[in-house]
């Protein structure tokens, strides 16, 4: 179930946003490293009031 309008990393349940002192840190804990809110990966498994706002787009 892909969303074209959600579909990236921060809509995602393996993403984490972690401040640190200096920035905020993005990062996919499925895979592993860094990333960026703005992202795509094909692994992206949407977090649950995600896939709501997908259901109701599609009526």
């Amino acid at each position: 179930m892909k969303g074209k309008n959600f579909h990236c990393c921060a809509t995602c349940v393996n993403f984490v946003a972690e401040k640190t002192a200096s920035r905020m840190q993005y990062r996919c804990e499925r895979l592993g490293f860094d990333t960026l809110p703005s992202y795509q990966f094909n692994c992206w498994e949407p977090k649950d009031h995600i896939k709501k706002l997908m259901t109701q787009q599609k009526k």
